[in-house]
């Protein structure tokens, strides 16, 4: 009797499994499935355009409303930079004039640093042939002059007053006591010195009884001992301190300008 029952249980559940086996591939033959994805999809697609259709219906009059107070207000800018243009053309004009005038005074500027830095350099090769009174009262000028961080101003200034010193010691007779040292002689020493100018000049020792020749030389201010020197030379001081009448004393002196041929070479 229980055998029987147990036979059909097992027969019962065979089948089951078979049913539940073959559920799957029953539902992926469906050939149904694909037009209800594809169907899914074009409703979601056609819900979205209908949606931007209408944000787009509500909001065009808007952005048409934007663009034209653009197109004014753009208008209205150029015709404001036309009247400003207009208005300010004679300023541009002279304005452009200004500037072209700057360009050429800075130019000019230019050229007449150049011009003043040639000028420099001559005067400080100069110095070396300058009367020794005169060289040593320009001393400063001189060091003043080599700063490079001198204006254009300063140095146009500093040259000029430089040049008038030369100029007006070269006009007149210079004469008095100076301290020299003179090629030959023992160290320095405190001589009486007179000056024709930035040509040449004469010095006397009266103690020693010497005179010398002073004047510009190939390689700059030179003494040369002057035989015979002494008595005209003390002549010459004692005129030019008024302690002896004006007369004319012949003193020897050279035409020659070797500062001029120094220069040439």
């Amino acid at each position: 009797m229980h055998a029987p029952s147990l036979h059909r249980i097992r027969l019962l559940l065979i089948p089951g499994l078979l049913l539940a086996a073959s559920a799957p591939a029953a539902e992926d033959d469906d050939p149904v499935a694909p037009a209800q994805k594809a169907a899914t999809e074009w409703i979601k697609v056609r819900l979205e355009t209908a949606r931007l259709d209408t944000t787009w219906t509500s909001e065009k009059p808007l952005l048409e409303s934007t663009v034209s107070s653009l197109k004014d207000h753009a208008q209205t800018l150029e015709e404001k930079r036309d009247l400003l243009m207009s208005q300010t053309a004679k300023d541009r004009d002279e304005i452009a004039t200004l500037q072209a005038k700057n360009k050429e005074a800075v130019d000019d500027l230019h050229a007449s640093n150049d011009r003043l830095v040639a000028l420099t350099a001559k005067l400080t090769a100069l110095r070396p042939f300058l009367p020794p009174r005169l060289s040593e009262a320009l001393d400063l000028s001189y060091r003043s002059l080599a700063n490079p961080g001198l204006g254009t101003g300063e140095r146009m200034q500093l040259t000029m007053t430089m040049l008038n010193r030369c100029l007006l010691f070269n006009r007149t007779v210079t004469s008095g006591e100076e301290v020299l040292t003179i090629d030959g002689a023992d160290g320095a020493r405190s001589l009486e010195v007179i000056y024709w100018g930035l040509s040449h000049g004469y010095a006397l020792d009266r103690k020693a009884d010497k005179a010398w020749y002073g004047s510009p030389g190939p390689s700059g201010w030179k003494w040369d001992t002057l035989p015979g020197g002494t008595a005209p030379v003390t002549r010459l001081i004692a005129i030019y301190n008024d302690r002896a009448d004006p007369d004319f004393v012949p003193v020897p002196a050279m035409l020659s300008q070797p500062v001029a041929d120094a220069a040439a070479k």
